[in-house]
């Protein structure tokens, strides 16, 4: 039986086109560990794990976990602003610039 986190990752997984290998893979794990997040009650994956999973599913921990009403555009959203967060400066000012560039477009 899959619970709540299980359906999240891999809902999220499936989004992002990813086989449950490739996932595995990407976070360190068997293929069959992250089976066992997906299908049963019994997998608590560590927080660092958790960290893991979701910066690879470009989401939260607070999104797969469920903890609350989050939707994945949150997640997303989040995930891409602690992204931003950890760039460096010139980096940031080039998304900058292509977010000013965009939102020229768009007026």
């Amino acid at each position: 039986m899959s619970t709540p986190l299980g359906e999240r990752v891999r809902e999220a997984r499936l989004a992002k086109g990813l086989t449950l290998e490739a996932l595995a893979e990407k976070v360190e794990s068997s293929k069959s560990y992250m089976w066992q997040i997906e299908n049963k009650d019994v997998a608590r994956p560590s927080a660092e794990k958790l960290q893991q999973i979701a910066k690879v599913l470009d989401t939260t921990v607070e999104y797969l976990l469920a903890v609350e009403t989050v939707t994945q555009e949150d997640a997303t959203d989040t995930a891409f602003f602690r992204k931003y967060q950890r760039m460096n400066p010139r980096s940031k000012e080039r998304l900058r610039e292509m977010l000013k560039i965009l939102d020229d477009e768009n007026d």
